[in-house]
């Protein structure tokens, strides 16, 4: 502990020396924090500030939205088991993280870059001078810099429930300040209600003032701030179900529709579709390329999030072809590697992500309608609707051909609804924090049937259900705390 407080001061000694120099850093420190002599006009133009909008957007492009994203959604539940050959990635599947996860350590990082590139952009764009950066643009901007950072956060705040709330940078370090500069260089966390307070605030203020409509789905707009609304008000505890129905309503009656054919949304020729809310949007290009879809797909070598047995059956079960057929392909891998979990003669991939080879302009949508309609139908059933859920699910059923819902209790119906969220959006990124927000995790994994249908065997406990701080982080920063059980 001592030494960790010790390295903290010199490096903000350090800091105070170096500040007599106007400096500004485009990069961010190890948490996030950008360095400003105070009195510097950081955005000088409305170029500038139109540059740094993009490079926030542009973070959707990373490693943690490429891959991660859908590792921690899918791999740690029971919809894949992690594949290829990454350690980090085994220990996510098997529910045995520890902080030196390089994975952990990772995300954190990516997530607290965008934020702390975010912030800069909701502090500042306000004081930008050119008159070619109307009033109206500048809150716009702001409000989609909001959009991106309640994003950020809301990852955050569910894989490791408390976390350090940062929304400004430090605009001058000198001795008379180290009070107050210490605790922004070195956060402590700060309570998830607090952080989910903030998340909605965000998404309040890209609400109010972002547009409607833009040039495509990768940017915000009014209907993905009321799905992200949603979503958040469906998650944090204790749930609001009414706020739920309302955003939901929002979306729903926003323009937005489901394509005639599920397999349109996979097929590559309807992106930005009616159905798509908010999609990450490649060029293919060798700076603008989705290189994650590569990660999926392919017999060049072992892939990550193969398809488990569990999730197979219960398409089966259902009888459901089309979003099976949409969602899984079997190859045969004879000669090229082995799996305890599948026969090498049909063994299966992703098959949401079908553009793989490099480089790829293969979108991926984070939120979609029918994401939304399930959400709307299980805050109605919470709510004691279950005629009401029932219609909406049935709608969603009705698309792949599959036959209305026999559930007729709020029980039987809270279940239905897992189910066709999970057959519905497998490989998403959804379904482990499906299972976290509705308490059904340890019980479902724990549950998991693997290649005979007997329980795979996992040992899911309630410290498992969030991630640790990464040790690199603990070790910078002498205020953070540890997640219990690590």
């Amino acid at each position: 502990m001592k030494k960790r407080i010790n390295t903290g001061l010199m490096l903000l000694l350090t800091l105070v020396f170096v500040s007599c120099e106007k400096f500004l850093d485009l990069e961010p420190t190890g948490n996030s924090i950008y360095i400003q002599q105070e009195g510097d006009t950081i955005f000088k133009s409305a170029n500038d500030v139109e540059a740094a909008l993009s490079a926030v957007y542009g973070e959707f492009q990373n490693e943690y939205w490429q891959l991660d994203y859908f590792v921690n959604g899918d791999a740690q539940s029971d919809d894949a088991y992690a594949g290829a050959d990454n350690p980090a990635n085994f220990q996510i599947d098997e529910y045995r993280i520890d902080a030196t996860n390089s994975n952990v350590n990772r995300d954190w990082g990516y997530l607290y870059r965008t934020i702390g590139r975010a912030n800069v952009i909701i502090n500042n764009v306000e004081k930008v001078q050119d008159a070619a950066l109307s009033a109206q643009r500048k809150l716009e901007i702001k409000g989609e810099a909001s959009f991106v950072r309640a994003v950020m956060y809301f990852q955050a705040v569910q894989l490791w429930g408390d976390v350090p709330l940062q929304l400004k940078e430090v605009t001058t370090v000198s001795s008379a300040n180290l009070d107050s500069i210490y605790p922004q260089l070195y956060p402590e966390r700060k309570p998830k209600e607090e952080v989910y307070t903030q998340i909605i605030s965000d998404l309040e203020t890209a609400l109010e003032n972002v547009k409607t409509t833009q040039l495509h789905k990768g940017f915000a707009t009014k209907g993905a701030a009321n799905a992200y609304l949603a979503k958040v008000y469906a998650t944090m505890e204790p749930k609001d179900y009414g706020k739920v129905i309302l955003y939901c309503d929002a979306v729903i009656n926003g323009g937005y529709s489901l394509l005639p054919e599920y397999d349109m949304l996979w097929d590559n020729e309807h992106e930005n579709s009616t159905e798509s809310i908010f999609e990450v949007n490649y060029e293919g290009t060798s700076s603008n390329a989705n290189w994650g879809a590569s990660m999926f797909s392919g017999t060049e070598w072992k892939k990550f999030n193969i398809p488990t047995n569990d999730l197979v059956r219960t398409f089966e079960s259902e009888n459901d072809v089309i979003r099976k057929n949409s969602s899984i392909v079997f190859k045969n891998v004879s000669g090229l590697w082995s799996d305890a979990n599948w026969p090498v003669t049909n063994y299966p991939f992703i098959n949401k992500y079908r553009l793989i080879t490099y480089p790829s302009p293969q979108n991926y949508i984070l939120m979609r309608l029918a994401d939304i309609i399930l959400l709307k139908a299980e805050a109605l059933n919470e709510t004691g609707d279950v005629i009401g859920a029932a219609q909406l699910v049935n709608q969603i059923r009705t698309r792949v051909e599959l036959p209305n819902t026999t559930a007729s209790t709020q029980e039987q119906m809270r279940l239905a609804i897992e189910k066709e969220r999970r057959l519905e959006l497998a490989f998403e990124g959804h379904r482990w924090y499906d299972l976290k927000r509705t308490g059904r995790a340890i019980e479902v994994i724990n549950s998991m049937t693997g290649p005979e249908g007997n329980v795979f065997g996992y040992n899911l406990t309630q410290n498992g259900l969030l991630w640790p701080i990464p040790q690199s982080e603990l070790d910078k920063n002498a205020l953070l705390t540890q997640n219990p059980g690590y």
